[in-house]
């Protein structure tokens, strides 16, 4: 069994705070971890209750007085945005009886969750994002499997790469007919198929809405509203720049990622490891699974940036507290990087003190006296030891 970094925190949290709201993916590994804490956690007597079952769903037909009832217990509530009126009963029930632990909320990131909880579960709850397998929780030897067949633990668990992308074909279809649907996107699934194939395509790079549009033949404004939704359901992630210098013309559009590599390679159409090596885009794909295993890890205040100017100053991460720079990171998929002008001028600019390049197999070594090379394993070392990741 695979151990999740996040479930001690999570343990944690639910002796602390009255509510704990656990979000992320669908398939992620939310009910699973919710499954082991409620076992091994038994003095938490707790409750689990499937809001996508009809027959749990019945549970709360009252469901003031089934929750009055359970006051003593940990009440568990998987896919919670089906049920969004639960929200201020909850607020109501936890301001009556503060005690830690009375419910442990699991959606998958839907806008109305996250809105209503919001609103209703404010200085109440602690919030936790659960992406599916980190690298680091998997091993460092199975950094190839991971990276080509992604996180999704039943993808990075099939026993061939030919079954995990069997795995990945039917959860993107269910993403597009069932998942999206419920979230209130207003496309068809097959409207969300092509809207997906033509996202992949820029994964890695800025995003220019208006070019989209044009290539899907939509609004650049609706464009922007089904982007946001692959965002809430965890599936992209948009990079913002980092505004340093307000004295350089800096750019101003998010770059995009897909944020699991599996599914972004089932995108690509690649049908073994071998296309993925053979793909002109490879550094693409190196770069946003090296981002996924970095940034979802930050501890806060830390946040997570690019930077890049018009006169060719660039950077692909940049990790910052405020407006205070920390470090930054190039990725590169080479064992000996050479480095561009534009990285160097980044590094001047941004003036951080700790400067990696990050390449899937390098020793470590130094480039420049303020510039060090490593693979994966090496700056997520680095990373830890200055606080920045949990």
């Amino acid at each position: 069994m695979i151990k999740r970094i996040l479930q001690s925190e999570i343990e944690r949290g639910i002796q602390q705070f009255p509510a704990v709201v656990i979000t992320g993916p669908r398939q992620g590994g939310k009910t699973t971890l919710a499954r082991i804490i409620q076992k091994e956690q038994s003095s938490l007597r707790a409750i689990y209750l499937d809001l996508e079952l009809p027959s749990d769903r019945q549970l709360l037909r009252s469901p003031e007085l089934f929750l009055r009832q359970q006051a003593q217990r940990t009440v568990i509530l998987d896919e919670v945005q089906r049920m969004p009126e639960l929200f201020p009963l909850l607020r109501a029930l936890i301001d009556q009886n503060r005690r830690p632990g009375r419910f442990v909320l699991l959606g998958s990131a839907s806008p109305e969750l996250l809105l209503k909880s919001g609103e209703s579960l404010a200085g109440r709850a602690m919030y936790a994002e659960l992406t599916p397998f980190q690298w680091v929780e998997t091993g460092e030897a199975e950094i190839w499997r991971h990276w080509y067949r992604g996180g999704f633990p039943e993808a990075f668990l099939a026993r061939s790469d030919e079954a995990a992308r069997f795995w990945l074909q039917n959860f993107v279809r269910t993403y597009t007919e069932r998942d999206l649907p419920q979230l209130g996107f207003p496309a068809t699934a097959d409207q969300a198929q092509t809207l997906l194939q033509a996202v992949a395509s820029l994964h890695g790079n800025l995003l220019n809405y208006s070019t989209l549009s044009s290539g899907l033949g939509i609004s650049a404004p609706t464009v922007t509203k089904y982007v946001d939704f692959l965002e809430h359901s965890f599936l992209v992630r948009r990079l913002r720049p980092f505004y340093h210098n307000l004295g350089k013309r800096l750019v101003k559009a998010p770059k995009l990622y897909f944020r699991d590599s599996g599914v972004l390679h089932l995108l690509w159409n690649l049908r073994d490891r071998n296309e993925l090596f053979g793909l002109a885009a490879i550094g693409n794909s190196w770069e946003g699974y090296v981002m996924e295993q970095i940034i979802p890890a930050l501890r806060p205040p830390a946040q997570a940036f690019f930077y890049r100017t018009s006169a060719g100053a660039e950077i692909d991460l940049v990790i910052a507290d405020g407006m205070n720079p920390l470090a930054s990171i190039e990725v590169k998929f080479a064992d000996v990087p050479s480095l561009t002008k534009g990285t160097y001028l980044a590094i001047n600019d941004l003036k951080t003190p700790h400067n990696f390049v990050v390449t899937p197999a390098a020793r470590e070594h130094s480039l420049r006296e303020d510039i060090v090379a490593c693979d994966l394993s090496t700056v997520l070392g680095h990373l830890r030891g200055l606080g920045l990741l949990r």
